[in-house]
Formats: structure tokens, C-alpha cells, sequence
């Protein structure tokens, strides 16, 4: 029987165990350029004994930005920044890939230095508010992505993809997920395109397609992962045919021979939209699972019977460090402070303690 303590051959990768560190925004981008510091350094490294490592979100370019002090790599300084956590994590024998996520219309105009609108594919803003270093501030509308633009952000994911190479990772993930761009495009609340990148199905789906045969030729389809959260109302995001969307959007993307798919259940009841998903795509399948209470050792089953290839942990990995170790011995688990999820300084951040 497989547990979560096996390894497994990731396209080439070798994992010491089907453990992975969820992508988590931290917000704490503070140095120089939006680029990460010491102590995200020592807070990658701490948490090395996962079996990968999936970043917060990186965006690929400036407007791609969402939120206060979140980190970039499109410059070199946000690249030879990467360098020191990757090398932080290789020197204990861990694996990370670096999440590229696009806010798209989730971000506000003083994010900016010259006060420029987000983009979407349509000019619908989202509902709700965004935290900034002024306060509170209410969505706006964003710009509306023309089709030539498209184009130039699919561009940009893939260079953002060879910077994160560059910087040392073993890898990236596409996100797909949680109302950010990719995900805008897939949903019908928030594309109302009648050109090829909206209205069908085929269309809809158009854009996750380039973007991740574009960085598949960047830097190897072997080293390409791709996060979903199918039916995920965050952001204010409303699909009404998830179980039509997804399947047609893995079926253009498993010929492509990537390194993972990776699921997030944001909403119960759709179990069954994943594991026709985990049917139809042939790679590694990770899942980072809705559960009833908090996501540990009692999950791990889902490797087990063979629901998932591996196993993703958010919160839990942010407060323990050593999370393999306490699955392994059922707990005990250190509570996340949940007052120090985003932003801030050390506390909350590398100062939760190990068994």
C-alpha cells in the first residue's frame, strides 16, 4: 500500500515523500523591488522536509500584482532574491516549485506607482474589498484585456517561468485557481468576451491553454504544474458548469505530459468533479483536499486509496515547520496565528517551534 511517506519520481523530480507545502500568500515581500528578504529565506528552509514546496504567489510582471508587499520575478533582483530560498532548500535536500499567479482584477490602483487600473478579461470588478497600506478599498473595475494583450501575458508567464529558473527552482506552478486571472478567464460571471478568448466553452478555456503550453516550451512541460479549484466561489467567482469546463480543459492539456495537476476543494460536494479529473489525467495528481475540520493525519487516507498521488497542506504547514514528522506521529500540532497570516514582521512567520 502507498503513504504518504513514500517518495515518488515527479516527471524527473524525486520527492522523499508525497507531503507538499500548499502555496500560501504571506505578504512580506519588504525588500528592495518587491523582493523576498532573509527571513523568507528561513522560511522556505524550515519547511524543506516537505516533499515539495509550492510558493506563495509570484506575479510575472508588474500589473500582474494583487496585493500589498507580494513578490515579483521579472527583474533581476527579484531573481538573484529567489536564488538564496531555492539554495536554502536544496542545501536540506527539499524540492520548490514557484507559484506564477496573475491577479488579474483582484488589486486597486494604489498598488501602483503610476495609479494604473488592474486588468481582466472583462471590465467587471469584483465584489468586496482589498486590504492596502491605506486601509480597506473597495474593488474597482478593471481594464479590459484587448486581445493583442492576451497575447502579451501569455508571454509573460512564460518569462516569468525561465526567471524562476534562473532563480534556482525546480519547477513552476501555473495559478489557475482561487478567482486570479487564469481563473477569470475560465469563469462566465467574469468573461463576457465574444472573441476567441470568451463565450464557449473552447473559448473560455483558451487562455489556460496558452499560457501553459507557453511555459511548457519555456522550460520543460516536466517541470509545469497547473493548479484548479473547480466551482470556487472566492473572489467572487460563480461557475456554473465547473463539471463541463474542467474536464474539457484537462483533456487539451494531457497531451502535454506535465509535471502535476494540482486540485484544490474550496466547496464540499464537488468530490466528484475531482475524482473524474484524477481519471482523466494520467500524471501526478495532487489535491489539497476539503475536509470536515481541520486538514492532518486524518486525510492521509486519501493517498492511501489512491484519491491522490500527493497530499497538499496549507495552514497546518505554515504553524509547523516539521509538519512530516507530526503526520507521522498524528500530532501534536502547533495552532495557526491566524492575526499573522498576511504581512507583518517575524512573528506568526519563522518563529513557530519544531517537536
Amino acid at each position: 500500500m502507498t503513504t504518504a511517506f513514500d517518495p515518488i519520481d515527479l516527471s524527473g523530480t524525486q520527492l522523499g515523500n508525497r507531503i507538499a507545502m500548499a502555496p500560501m500568500t504571506r505578504s512580506r515581500a519588504h525588500g528592495e523591488g518587491l523582493t523576498v528578504t532573509d527571513s523568507t529565506v528561513e522560511y522556505y528552509g524550515q519547511r524543506a522536509s516537505a516533499g515539495l514546496i509550492i510558493t506563495e504567489g509570484i506575479q510575472p510582471s508588474v500589473v500582474g500584482r494583487g496585493y500589498p508587499s507580494t513578490p515579483g520575478l521579472h527583474s533581476a533582483e527579484q531573481v538573484a532574491a529567489w536564488r538564496k530560498v531555492t539554495d536554502a532548500v536544496h542545501a536540506k535536500g527539499g524540492k520548490i516549485f514557484a507559484q506564477i499567479m496573475h491577479a488579474g482584477r483582484i488589486g486597486h490602483p494604489v498598488l501602483f506607482a503610476d495609479g494604473r487600473l488592474s486588468v481582466a478579461p472583462s471590465a467587471v470588478s469584483a465584489a468586496g474589498q482589498l486590504y492596502t497600506h491605506e486601509g480597506p478599498k473597495d474593488f474597482v473595475a478593471p481594464r479590459e484585456l484587448p486581445g493583442d494583450e492576451v497575447r502579451a501575458i501569455v508571454g509573460e508567464f512564460a518569462e516569468a517561468a525561465r526567471n524562476a529558473i534562473e532563480a534556482g527552482f525546480d519547477g513552476v506552478e501555473l495559478h489557475g485557481a482561487n478567482g486570479y486571472l487564469i481563473h477569470q478567464f475560465l469563469a462566465p460571471n467574469t468573461n463576457l468576451r465574444t472573441d476567441e478568448w470568451g463565450g464557449s466553452v473552447e473559448n473560455r478555456i483558451r487562455f489556460a491553454v496558452e499560457v501553459t503550453k507557453a511555459v511548457a516550451a519555456a522550460i520543460g512541460a516536466e517541470r509545469t504544474g497547473l493548479r484548479l479549484s473547480p466551482g470556487n466561489p472566492y473572489n467572487d467567482i460563480a461557475e456554473t458548469d465547473p463539471e463541463t469546463v474542467y474536464p474539457a480543459l484537462v483533456k487539451e492539456l494531457e497531451p502535454l505530459g506535465l509535471s502535476y495537476l494540482h486540485i484544490v476543494e474550496m466547496v464540499p460536494g464537488l468530490r466528484d468533479v475531482t475524482l473524474a479529473l484524477r481519471k482523466q489525467f494520467s500524471g501526478t495528481f495532487i489535491l489539497n483536499p476539503a475536509t470536515e475540520g481541520p486538514t492532518d493525519h486524518r486525510a492521509l487516507g486519501l493517498i492511501e486509496d489512491g484519491t491522490a498521488d500527493i497530499l497538499a497542506f496549507g495552514a497546518l504547514f505554515l504553524a509547523n515547520p516539521d509538519l512530516p514528522v507530526r503526520l507521522r506521529s498524528e500530532g501534536p500540532y502547533n495552532t495557526p496565528d491566524t492575526a499573522s497570516f498576511f504581512g507583518g514582521d517575524d512573528k506568526g512567520y519563522i518563529d513557530y517551534p519544531t517537536l
